[in-house]
Formats: C-alpha cells, sequence, structure tokens
C-alpha cells in the first residue's frame, strides 16, 4: 500500500476525508451488514472528490483483507476492545503503517478524526499511543503472520468442498486482491497496448496498477467495459452469432450484456432493480451498443428465446477478492432462500427457452450447492435438459476445471501467476428438440 499520509500546500489534511469515510464504512459493514457497493450506491461518498472516493474504498478494502493481521497486532497494544470505530481506525491505521504508510500522516489524521468525534473524541490518546506502538514495531510483525483466514461460516463448507490446501490457497488469492480486467468490443491486444495490459488466454485484457479507470485509454471511445475475467466466461460459451435473440437474466450491471451486444446479437436484458440496470444503460452509450433494457421480475417473464444466459442471484462468496467485505457483512443466513431461488429461476427461464436452445446457468460463488448440485437436480428434474460438455473446449478453459456433470468450475487461485480470477460455476444446457 502507497503512503496515504502525505499532506501537500495545496490541500491540507488531504488524507482525512478519505480515511473518515473509509472508518465509516467499516462501520457499516462490521455492525450493520451492510456491503461496500450498497454503501457506495446510496450516495455515502458522494461529497468527496474522485480522488478521495477511491482512496476511501482502497483504505476501507485493504483493511478488510488484512482484518485478522491488523487485530493480532493491536491485540498486545490493548488492555480492552474499543468501541468499533474506534477500533476500525486502529485497524485503518494499522493497515496503512503495516504496509509503507508514512507514521506522520497516517497517526496524525486519525488522532484528528477521534478527536473530533461527538462520542469518542476521549480516545483520541488511545489513537495515539497505539499507532505510535504500531509504527515501531507493527510492519515487522504484520510480514510475519499467516495469510488472513475467512471467518468459520464460511471457511468450513468451503474446506468441505474443495479441501484444506485449495482453501489456503484461495485465501492466498483473497489476500492480494484483485487486478483489473477488461472485455473488449474490438481487438483484444490493441486494448492491453494502449492500457498497458495484457491479453489472457480467455481473451480479457488485465491491467496491473490501473489507477483511475475513466482516465484509461479507450474509455471515452467505448472500446472496453470492466469485468473479472471469470465473469466473461459465460457469455462467451453461449457462443450466440450476430442476429441471434438472445435474453440475459438478473443482467445488471450489465457486463455480459455488452458482451453479447458485441457479436451482433438481438439482446434482452432483464433485471428486477431498474436503479442498477443506470449502470448499463451508461455503458450501451459509452460503447455505441445496443440491446433492450427492461425492469422486472424474471419469475413472472413471459415469451420464448432461443438463447438464454442466467446469472443468478447468489452468495458472490466467488469475489471476495475483489469485495473483502462481504465475510465481514454476511453470516450466511440468507444462503439458503437464495439457493431457493436459484432453483426457482433455473426451472422458469428453461420454460422460456425454445426447443433446440441452449441456456448457460452461472453464478459467482464457490459453494457447490449454488452450482454443480443445482444442475445435477435440474437435470433430473428437466428430461429434456442435458449438459452441452463440447461448448467447454474454447479458449483458454483449462479441462482441469471441468466438473464431473459437465460443468466449469473455476476458483480465486486459479490463474495464480496470472494474478487469479472470480470464483465461478458454469454450465452450459441444452434443450431436446
Amino acid at each position: 500500500m502507497a503512503d496515504q499520509g502525505t499532506q501537500s500546500a495545496g490541500k491540507p489534511q488531504a488524507g482525512i476525508p478519505a480515511r473518515r469515510s473509509a472508518i465509516a464504512m467499516l462501520d457499516q459493514i462490521q455492525d450493520e451488514g451492510r456491503l461496500m457497493a450498497e454503501l457506495i450506491g446510496s450516495g455515502m461518498l458522494d461529497r468527496l472528490d474522485a480522488p478521495d472516493r477511491a482512496r476511501a474504498q482502497r483504505l476501507a478494502s485493504d483493511t478488510l483483507r488484512g482484518l485478522e493481521r491488523a487485530d493480532r497486532v493491536l491485540k498486545k497494544h490493548l488492555n480492552k476492545v474499543p468501541p468499533l470505530t474506534v477500533l476500525n481506525a486502529l485497524r485503518l491505521g494499522t493497515a496503512e503503517l503495516c504496509n509503507g504508510g508514512a507514521a506522520h500522516g497516517v497517526v496524525n489524521d486519525l488522532v484528528q478524526i477521534i478527536g473530533r468525534h461527538k462520542r469518542y473524541g476521549h480516545l483520541k490518546g488511545l489513537v495515539n499511543a497505539v499507532l505510535r506502538k504500531v509504527a515501531a514495531t507493527g510492519p515487522e510483525q504484520w510480514a510475519a503472520l499467516r495469510v488472513p483466514r475467512l471467518p468459520k461460516w464460511l471457511r468450513s463448507p468451503l474446506v468441505d468442498a474443495w479441501g484444506p490446501e485449495a482453501m489456503l490457497a484461495m485465501e492466498a488469492a483473497h489476500f492480494a486482491g484483485a487486478p483489473l480486467d477488461l472485455s473488449v468490443k474490438g481487438d483484444a491486444d490493441a486494448v492491453a497496448q494502449a492500457v498497458g495490459g495484457k491479453v489472457l488466454p480467455t481473451g480479457s485484457v488485465r491491467v496491473a496498477d490501473a489507477g483511475q479507470v475513466s482516465a484509461l485509454a479507450g474509455f471515452e471511445a467505448g472500446d472496453w467495459w470492466v469485468q473479472d475475467a471469470a465473469a466473461a466466461i459465460p457469455a462467451r460459451l453461449l457462443q450466440v452469432q450476430a442476429g441471434t435473440r438472445v435474453l440475459d437474466l438478473c443482467a445488471a450491471p450489465g457486463g455480459k450484456t455488452l458482451q453479447l451486444a458485441a457479436t451482433g446479437a438481438d439482446v434482452t436484458a432483464v433485471d428486477i432493480s431498474d436503479s442498477r440496470l443506470g449502470r448499463l444503460r451508461e455503458n450501451l452509450a459509452r460503447t455505441g451498443l445496443s440491446a433492450t433494457v427492461q425492469a422486472g421480475d424474471v419469475l413472472e417473464l413471459q415469451g420464448s428465446w432461443p438463447a438464454i444466459l442466467l446469472d443468478a442471484p447468489c452468495s458472490a462468496t466467488g469475489t471476495i477478492r475483489r469485495h473483502p467485505d462481504l465475510p465481514h457483512a454476511k453470516d450466511g443466513s440468507e444462503f439458503g432462500a437464495l439457493i431457493d431461488l436459484q432453483t426457482q429461476m433455473i426451472d422458469h427461464a428453461w420454460g422460456l427457452l425454445e426447443a433446440g436452445g441452449r441456456m448457460v446457468y452461472c453464478t459467482c460463488s464457490l459453494l457447490p450447492d449454488e452450482g454443480e448440485v443445482q444442475v445435477i437436480e435440474a437435470l433430473q428434474r428437466h428430461q429434456d435438459m442435458s449438459v452441452d460438455r463440447a461448448a467447454l473446449d474454447a479458449p483458454g478453459i483449462d479441462a482441469d476445471w471441468i466438473t464431473e456433470e459437465g460443468g466449469l468450475r473455476l476458483r480465486p487461485d486459479y490463474w495464480a501467476t496470472l494474478g487469479g480470477m472470480d470464483g465461478f460455476y458454469i454450465a452450459v444446457l441444452r434443450k431436446e428438440r
């Protein structure tokens, strides 16, 4: 982590707004179970300028990724656990200091932030004393600690599914974070050269240390859109042609819709959230691509299509390397309802698929109950359903990723030397004529 504490003469206290906002996000994530994307979408960071918004998100994300390490470093300096806001200030400061942050800027800003707090201002001395001790000895301790592990409520079922060694590898990928991936409208090699990235085996472009996304070459021209490389695979496997009518279900925020539209297909994108579809409409306008976009309940949709992509609502446990807030905001209590909803959506979407058509079912989940198990059970319910294994013979797809029932299992520890990928489950299903 680069030093976020340097103050400039032209903008005094430059780190305070971002750090204060990052602490507020940490509080709401841990105390109220709200996700960072939800907080940002509700306007929590709107008062900050663009650099401070990006900084606040980065500080909160880095703190969450290293939360276990931060707590271990802090434990020896605290006689008792302080109130959550103060604890999160200490955690944020510890994560910064242990990753190269300049003590003067980090400590002074956090002391001021807590000092101005209406309820906890009297604890600014504690913040000052603890963080100065952390600055002296914390970096060496931090480096010696294990890679942070997921909370037990999530770690246990994932160890059961994939084994302890795979779990450790996935946790290492989570801790490392994620580079920026782009899906391109045209020539991937040309985009990679323009943005200083590299083309991945499946055709996505990966950029390390990308900085401000909107400042990258080709953004204004609409040459690409942001989309994790794993998330780009389902639409590729559907293999639609120009003019094909395609139904994209649960489409927001729209990366897969843009992929399908870029083939020249006639795309209808449906999502229950009109506000989340706003980003899709913006990206369609920016890229010059076209699709019919409609807000509505997938389970009430009528009609028939020869090709369907169902990216069902899920636990999102495959996206932790990009969204480290999830394990700290959730507890797994809602996963059962999501699994039931996925089953309903598969059955309803199957009724919308024309005979001879193909449907891709996918979830950004690491839980087999949301992937492999769903497809195995769907095959038992629908006698006219089969898995199209041949569709997985595509560029960049490793044969080791193919599961027993014929789907595709992606994990964060795959492509470890390239920077990893999100966890996903994908199956291409064919309907008999």
